[in-house]
C-alpha cells in the first residue's frame, strides 16, 4: 500500500489552520466538531480575546507507515488589536494534535495546547 504523507500532511494542516481560524473569531466548533468520540484534550484553560492574525511557524506532520495516523506539532502567534487599535502580539502557544482516519475524515484524537515562548526556531517536536 503506498501512503502519499505529503498530501496527508497537507489535508491536517489546511483541517488544523480552518479549526484555528474559527476559533480565533470566537467559534469553538471546528474543534469540538472534529474531536473523535474519544479525544485526550490538554488546554491551558484559555478564552478566546478574538484574535486578528494567526502565525503558524515551524509545522511538522509524522504520518503513521498505513496512513491512517498522523501527528501535527507547530508553534502558534496569536496577535489582536490594542486599545489603540494597532496589532500586538498577544501569546505564542506550542500545539501538538494527533489525527486518526475515522470513516474516511480525518478527526483529532489528542489535543495540547501550551504557553510559550515567542520563537522563531522550531520547538515542537
Amino acid at each position: 500500500m503506498s501512503v502519499d504523507k505529503a498530501a496527508i500532511s497537507k489535508t491536517v494542516l489546511e483541517l488544523e489552520k480552518s479549526f484555528d481560524e474559527r476559533w480565533s473569531a470566537g467559534d469553538n466548533r471546528g474543534y469540538l466538531d472534529n474531536y473523535a468520540e474519544v479525544i485526550a484534550y490538554i488546554d491551558s484553560v484559555y478564552t478566546n480575546p478574538h484574535i486578528v492574525r494567526s502565525e503558524y511557524l515551524n509545522p511538522v506532520v509524522h504520518v503513521s507507515e498505513g496512513g491512517d495516523f498522523a501527528v501535527l506539532a507547530y508553534n502558534l502567534d496569536t496577535y489582536v488589536f490594542d486599545d489603540d487599535g494597532k496589532e500586538r502580539q498577544l501569546r505564542a502557544w506550542n500545539s501538538t494534535e494527533a489525527y486518526r482516519l475515522v470513516d474516511g475524515e480525518w478527526r483529532i484524537v489528542h489535543s495540547n495546547w501550551a504557553f510559550s515562548q515567542t520563537t522563531t526556531e522550531a520547538i515542537a517536536s
